[in-house]
């Protein structure tokens, strides 16, 4: 594993902890050689990403990456283009509205505006899914020129007890979403979760839309939130 992989593996730990911690329970999270993590953390500290809170008190990061990452968000080209149309759509539907791009045989999602419900599907810019289980996935794959060789080089992994896994059903289920104008999930990637997809061409540049959340409330919903999405996809690609 690279330097820049532990970095972002540290960074993701404090993430996903949300507490300082001591440098040889960062060794035992990275999974790596505590003289290892100790250069890290220097280094880190050095640039003045991580601060120490005391003795045996542990590390912490410092608002630095943060000030960084709200500039960068705040100049992303794709995210500033479409976050306002996006709040439009998250608001003529109350649930979460994603907007996706293909990256190497998956999605990376590029931009974000949750749903209005206290109970909402939740998930983040940079988050990556599958093709064959995402509703994002399965609209930019449904596109592609040579969708069957396409879906011949994906590791059809099972995710959920809906996953499609079969080649041949999937291509059946892109088949429908082509005929309807949209595609979905229901409980395929995370369960107990729909949404609903279609793809946008943008001066040339594909992206997928997708609203998602609750399948009980998706499912009511269906024929409004899949009128609206589609609606939207053809102002936006009007107004590209």
């Amino acid at each position: 594993m690279g330097s820049v992989d532990r970095t972002l593996d540290l960074i993701e730990v404090f993430s996903d902890t949300g507490t300082p911690l001591l440098l040889p329970e960062l060794a035992r999270r990275l999974d790596a050689p505590k003289s290892t993590c100790f250069e890290l953390v220097r280094t880190l500290q050095r640039r003045g990403y991580l601060y120490s809170l005391g003795k045996r008190r542990g590390f912490y990061p410092t608002r630095r990456l943060l000030a960084h990452a709200e500039i960068i968000a705040g100049n992303d080209p794709a995210a500033r283009r479409l976050d306002e149309s996006m709040q439009a759509l998250r608001d003529a539907t109350g649930e979460t509205v994603i907007a996706g791009r293909l990256q190497d045989d998956a999605v990376v999602y590029v931009a974000v505006v949750e749903g209005v419900h206290n109970i909402r599907y939740s998930t983040f810019p940079g988050d990556i899914k599958p093709l064959h289980s995402s509703a994002i996935g399965k609209a930019l794959l449904a596109g592609m020129d040579d969708t069957e060789r396409a879906i011949e080089r994906l590791d059809l992994e099972r995710y959920t007890g809906n996953t499609l896994c079969e080649p041949e059903v999937l291509l059946a289920d892109l088949a429908a979403g082509r005929e309807r104008g949209y595609f979905a999930t229901v409980g395929e990637n995370v369960n107990e979760v729909m949404a609903i997809a279609a793809r946008a061409d943008v001066g040339g540049d594909a992206i997928g839309i997708a609203v998602a959340g609750p399948v009980e409330r998706m499912k009511a919903a269906e024929p409004e939130i899949a009128a609206a999405l589609m609606q939207w996809v053809a102002r936006l690609e009007a107004s590209a």
